[in-house]
């Protein structure tokens, strides 16, 4: 890219602070930017990295007042401006022409809207309807009977197994798997004997599930993603279970069966939830909380088991002291001449 700092304000509809004709001819995050890039500042937390930049153009708020050594751009939100310029100069998005791949196998008794791309290698199974517009990845497999609505896309080794249903505008990246038995067993004197899963996995409109994420079907009626979910790379859903609508579930995530997380929660990195566990809409559950128990709404919890925000993080703060409190403990007895048991009677 090649342009001044005015040209890219007007673009953004920002405030040039410095030199407006400065040029700009890369784009980089803020730790990273060199001379000659733009880049943005969000975080207070980062503005140590802009004061020391030597970055051309920094991105920053409305509110910004601190003079910086780059030539600053005040518009209303850094981050999404920052967004809206690399987008006019990225390369455009990858284009799947409609058509048949001629290596596809497509059963008899399958159906395809208008418009359909289907890849190379792909396995669409009789019964199968695929909506307008939709693409169909490399080696994709699409089970018997499963419905898949309008421009969606499949990416590569995507498996839907069968009877599952996908809405309107759902994408689902590289090797996630839909459908897989969920994980059903009952103890027998001859060892652990399978329950039959014969529920399916609907996935409503406008629904992305990252790579590598798992969602298994139900043991009976459905494991349910609403509408507008957004579901992270190496996510594993269990049997049974409700995702609500515009809820986010990032890396790692594991729920259990039967669980209901509800409308606008956010499921930080690496959480767990039990079996049969309700989270309340618009809770926040932080990275690595191990969740048991029912999550009222709006509540933000962290911790395993996961508890207050607030109570959970002086309670680590207190953790990490715990060898000095133990020290101290032990003059205070020593000076009074307290002698505690030392471990089990």
């Amino acid at each position: 890219m090649r342009k001044t700092a005015r040209e890219i304000a007007r673009l953004l509809g920002g405030e040039v602070v410095g030199n407006p004709d400065i040029v700009v001819t890369g784009l980089r995050g803020l730790q990273h930017a060199g001379p000659g890039d733009a880049t943005f500042l969000v975080r207070p937390a980062f503005a140590v990295h802009a004061r020391s930049s030597p970055a051309a153009v920094i991105l920053v708020g409305r509110d910004w007042k601190e003079a910086l050594p780059a030539t600053t751009i005040r518009v209303e939100n850094p981050s999404t401006a920052f967004q809206k310029l690399v987008e006019t100069e990225a390369p455009g998005d990858v284009k799947f022409p409609p058509g048949i791949h001629p290596t596809a196998v497509i059963a008899p008794g399958a159906t395809l809207g208008r418009n359909v791309s289907v890849q190379p290698c792909a396995v669409i199974e009789a019964g199968a309807a695929i909506g307008n517009d939709t693409v169909i990845g490399a080696h994709v497999y699409v089970g018997h009977e499963t419905r898949i609505g309008d421009n969606c896309v499949l990416w590569p080794r995507v498996v839907i197994r069968e009877r599952c249903i996908v809405g309107n505008r759902v994408i689902i990246h590289a090797g996630a798997v839909i459908g897989a038995d969920g994980f059903g067993f009952i103890a027998t004197a001859n060892g652990h004997q399978k329950v039959r899963q014969v529920g399916i996995v609907e996935i409503e409109d406008d629904v992305e599930i990252g790579a590598n994420t798992t969602i298994d079907r139900a043991r009976f009626d459905r494991t349910l993603i609403q509408q507008g979910a957004k579901i992270d790379n190496l996510v594993q859903i269990a049997h049974n279970v409700i995702v609500g609508r515009h809820a986010i579930l990032c890396g790692q995530v594991g729920i259990s069966g039967s669980s209901v997380i509800g409308d606008g929660a956010i499921l930080a990195g690496q959480v767990g939830v039990a079996d049969h566990v309700t989270i309340g809409a618009g809770s926040v559950l932080l990275a690595q909380s191990g969740v048991p128990n029912d999550v009222a709404p709006k509540s933000v919890l962290f911790g395993t088991p996961a508890i207050e925000r607030g109570a959970a993080m002086r309670a680590h703060m207190l953790w990490s002291r715990l060898p000095e409190l133990v020290a101290r403990l032990k003059a205070v007895e020593k000076k009074l001449g307290i002698h505690a048991q030392e471990g089990p009677e």
